[in-house]
């Protein structure tokens, strides 16, 4: 049974960086584009990055576009997502989701399966 495991989240100052982790296990992820979301109390839930199955395509957020780095090894079956830059904002708790398909452009129905959640929490 396929389970994701975020990781990498903490405490950081406004200007820092953090480098999430989604690992899977009992499932392989490389037919799959993989998504990154985040969550603050009551907001809504955001996708912040997708890559498809390949990592030939991603795509971002406006809010997190050119801090943020989506990417993938599907040798080791995990997804990272490189923050720069982080500001306060950021704070929040950040998800992974595996898509049903190979690519993005989808919407949050498409997802899935999610991990738990790693919390990133940004000082200013």
């Amino acid at each position: 049974q396929l389970q994701l495991v975020e990781s990498g989240g903490g405490l950081v100052q406004s200007g820092g960086s953090l480098n999430l982790s989604c690992t899977a296990s009992g499932y392989t992820l490389d037919v799959h584009a993989i998504g990154w979301f985040r969550q603050t109390p009551g907001k809504e839930r955001e996708e912040i990055s997708c890559i498809s199955s390949s990592g030939d395509m991603t795509n971002y957020a406006d809010s997190v576009k050119g801090r943020f780095t989506i990417s993938r090894d599907n040798a080791k079956n995990t997804v990272y997502l490189k923050m720069n830059s982080l500001k306060p904002e950021d704070t929040a708790i950040y998800y992974c989701a595996v898509a049903v398909f190979r690519f993005c452009g989808l919407s949050e129905d498409d997802f899935g399966s999610w991990g738990r959640g790693t919390q990133v929490t940004v000082s200013a």
